[in-house]
């Protein structure tokens, strides 16, 4: 199991860190939402403001569960905000390109909130995963360090029939929930807009394994809040893949916490390829 805290450590400075990536946040290769977790770490340690606005990262290589070096570079700078570019190599080779606003705190502006949350039940009463599929359940290494509690559950999933592309399920993190760096609690939010559209775009498709699968080209996040501890530590996340074509595998993501606020939203892109033998 991981803990987001500890495996997007840091060490460096002057705009050049270093990290170790951990097989704990393996899918298909490390985690795309956990790479640009380290990478939002890295924008906010380089910057010194507040919290992340938004991250848009192209993912260019699978990088190996090892030491990455990330170099970071200010694009512009106001007394307000900050753009940073985040640039991940690992062995000389380009494993992630990103572009982080950050922001500082209590700015004054326009409030409103016209994103009510998904009339859905609370995490408390559900069955989790692991109730259903046993502690283990073959699955990737990744989901050991959520407590995942689906909506809507598929008991054959083998011989299931197609339905709506969408998934929703109340997430929480382990073994910690709540992060108190801000730049980290958001990394919990990047890990889910990122992960769970795929999910989303399989369950359009009926029977059971699929002949591919679609690992990011691109993430795209936009932080609308700052989670409140008291109500954080349960992430009702929502996404949905309304197409599928041309190779390309498109997804829309949103996440709330238990008060109902929307915290962050976002898509991808994916590529198809060939699903290796027993990986789908």
């Amino acid at each position: 199991m991981g803990d987001l805290d500890h495996d997007t450590a840091l060490s460096g400075g002057d705009g050049r860190y270093r990290a170790t990536l951990s097989a704990d946040w393996e899918i298909w290769g490390p985690n795309g939402g956990y790479l640009a977790a380290v990478a939002l770490r890295a924008a906010g340690t380089h910057s010194g403001l507040a919290r992340p606005a938004s991250l848009l990262c192209h993912f260019l290589d699978v990088a190996a569960f090892d030491e990455v070096t990330i170099d970071t570079v200010t694009l512009r700078r106001s007394r307000r905000a900050e753009s940073t570019r985040v640039s991940m190599t690992q062995d000389g080779r380009n494993v992630l390109e990103a572009m982080v606003w950050s922001v500082a705190g209590d700015i004054d502006g326009l409030v409103h909130d016209a994103a009510p949350a998904p009339d859905v039940p609370g995490p408390d009463g559900l069955p989790s995963v692991e109730e259903r599929l046993g502690p283990d359940g073959g699955r990737f290494a990744f989901f050991a360090n959520l407590d995942e509690r689906p909506i809507a559950w598929v008991d054959d999933w083998e011989h299931r029939d197609a339905g709506e592309p969408l998934h929703q399920c109340w997430y929480r993190f382990r073994p910690r929930a709540v992060f108190d760096d801000p730049w980290v609690d958001a990394g919990r939010l990047a890990v889910l807009v990122d992960t769970f559209q795929w999910p989303a775009a399989v369950r359009a498709h009926a029977g059971g394994s699929l002949a591919h699968i679609a690992p990011s080209l691109d993430l795209a996040c936009r932080f609308h809040r700052l989670a409140h501890p008291a109500d954080g530590d349960w992430l009702l996340v929502e996404a949905r893949s309304p197409v599928a074509d041309d190779g390309l595998v498109g997804g829309t993501s949103q996440v709330w916490d238990r008060a109902g606020r929307l915290l962050a939203s976002g898509g991808q892109q994916m590529l198809s390829r060939p699903a290796p033998p027993g990986m789908v």
